[in-house]
């Protein structure tokens, strides 16, 4: 009997795999996936994004997606933390760079890439101010998608906020108008903006909080800081 034991423990071991080799064909061993948030208006974006970005450099990808600034915000801070969010800059409860700034203000600590079909070096230098880790064009191929956010994924061992990479940002010809702006504060970049959307100095004393004679220092040191002559000529610059 003692050779039967002998023979059965013989057959079992030779039914295993040998040391080592569960760990080189990756048996027990699973790749942990990324966790993205998708803020875009149009399903149809959406379904093209997840469809082109199922698995990044051999991770899975968890989508969670909606159409409005709101939901985005609440979902990554009732389902998050994600890895990455692609916020689209005009969605049906915010348009333009306000809903970066609100995201931001929510969540300060996101990795958050711009997915907008504007290209506008005004706009992708105040979007790289306010905390943007990165602006692509919607207009791209599916392979600068895929790998702007293989880059801004951080690998699973280093999970700290990288910084902002000039890669991930479109370089488009600059000017020494665009040069200044990038020097501005985020202060003056949100005053800067409500000039540019035609605020008088009222209305953007109430969306700022600042008192009047506070914003009316503010456009005055745009206009010296971008050397202009007037509030009508900064926001003809930029037409």
């Amino acid at each position: 009997m003692g050779r039967d034991v002998m023979e059965a423990e013989a057959a079992v071991v030779g039914m295993r795999p040998a040391e080592g080799t569960r760990a080189a064909v990756g048996l027990g061993t699973e790749v942990p996936g990324a966790r993205l948030l998708l803020i875009d208006d149009y399903e149809f974006i959406r379904i093209g994004v997840r469809t082109m970005c199922a698995r990044l450099h051999g991770r899975p990808v968890e989508w969670h997606e909606t159409g409005s600034l709101q939901d985005g915000i609440g979902i990554f801070g009732r389902d998050g933390p994600f890895d990455a969010v692609l916020l689209d800059l005009n969605l049906s409860d915010c348009k333009g760079l306000q809903g970066l700034r609100l995201f931001m203000q929510a969540h300060p600590l996101a990795r958050v890439l711009i997915f907008s079909g504007t290209v506008d070096e005004f706009v992708i230098r105040q979007a790289r101010a306010l905390g943007a880790q990165g602006y692509l064009r919607k207009t791209g191929s599916a392979q600068e998608l895929q790998s702007a956010l293989a880059e801004l994924l951080p690998p699973p061992e280093r999970p700290r906020l990288p910084l902002a990479a000039e890669r991930l940002f479109p370089r488009l010809p600059g000017s020494s108008m665009y040069d200044r702006i990038a020097e501005l504060g985020p202060r003056h970049l949100e005053v800067l903006e409500l000039v540019l959307s035609g605020c008088t100095n009222q209305e953007i004393s109430s969306a700022t909080t600042l008192s009047l004679g506070t914003v009316k220092n503010y456009v005055s040191s745009l206009l010296l800081a971008l050397d202009v002559r007037s509030r009508s000529h900064l926001i003809s610059l930029f037409r």
